[in-house]
């Protein structure tokens, strides 16, 4: 049975509901020889005649009988399996898409994907994986999940540009020495809160490197989401892409100020796997979620 030729459950199928290996042969498009064959190969399978030669075609044995609603519901959910991945319909799907997001990402992000679900697929479901970004070239590969959101390009991917960002600098709104404007000084003299580099924004520790310029880290957390919970009413500096910093001043507490030094602006791309592009729920995903973003930043 390790060499089962799913070709076969088609044959018996319609050897079963033809009762007839000419008509068989005739709904396969193929040959009464091929349906012969494959018969054949059926009964040495099963161990059984299968079908016994009558006046009026075939008939079943006792174990196609028992065979035959098993096999013939195997064969309808692999057709549709591969039917779906030529037509899809999102108003009726209930698959389970899988997606990596920093935590940017399900802040920023997040939001904006699920309310378009909601509008297009009501059903489907969304599963979020925190992103890894030196992991998402091969849970791409290996289908762990369908797409991922990040800042830096992945080999052997495909993307898709869904916004360009800078950074800037997040920090109380009271703080008690910087006011409306940061310079280098100011920056390098006050302590800081860095957040790891596995979410992909290391380019400002780098920038800093090349300059030979240093500063106090005196926090490191994994996640810019607790930002807001720490800065007010602090002297702690927090570097931190744009968008998100202006959606961090809104809870109050906090203000926004340009970087003292130049760091090349970035973009933010969607990353999914050229397998996909044979899939059409994945490439209707994909396209929904770069579509939701796009216009989410209008």
């Amino acid at each position: 049975m390790s060499n089962f030729d799913l070709n076969l459950i088609r044959t018996f199928v319609v050897l079963f509901e033809a009762r007839s290996v000419t008509l068989a042969a005739e709904r396969l498009f193929v040959t009464q020889p091929s349906v012969s064959y494959g018969l054949a190969r059926l009964r040495e399978l099963f161990d059984d005649p299968l079908f016994s030669r009558t006046r009026d075609g075939i008939q079943p044995t006792f174990v196609a009988e028992q065979l035959y609603t098993t096999l013939r519901d195997s064969l309808t959910r692999i057709e549709s399996a591969v039917q779906s991945t030529r037509q899809f319909d999102p108003s009726s799907t209930e698959r389970r898409f899988r997606i990596a997001l920093s935590d940017l990402g399900e802040m920023g992000f997040l939001p904006l994907i699920l309310a378009r679900l909601n509008r297009e697929a009501p059903h489907a479901e969304v599963e979020v994986l925190p992103l890894q970004v030196d992991q998402v070239g091969d849970w791409l590969a290996s289908g762990k999940i369908d797409a991922a959101i990040c800042r830096p390009t992945v080999a052997g991917t495909r993307s898709q540009v869904l916004m360009h960002e800078r950074y800037v600098c997040l920090l109380s709104l009271d703080h008690p020495r910087i006011n409306q404007a940061l310079s280098l000084e100011q920056f390098t003299a006050e302590r800081h809160i860095t957040v790891t580099r596995t979410t992909g924004h290391g380019s400002v520790e780098d920038v800093l490197t090349a300059m030979n310029v240093q500063r106090r880290i005196s926090l490191q957390v994994p996640h810019f989401s607790v930002l807001p919970k720490i800065l007010p009413g602090t002297d702690l500096l927090a570097v931190l892409p744009a968008q998100i910093a202006r959606l961090f001043i809104q809870e109050g507490g906090m203000k926004m100020l340009e970087l003292p030094f130049q760091v090349p602006a970035f973009t933010v791309s969607l990353h999914w796997h050229p397998n996909s592009d044979s899939s059409a729920a994945l490439q209707w995903f994909c396209a929904t979620v770069a579509e939701a973003i796009i216009d989410g930043q209008a």
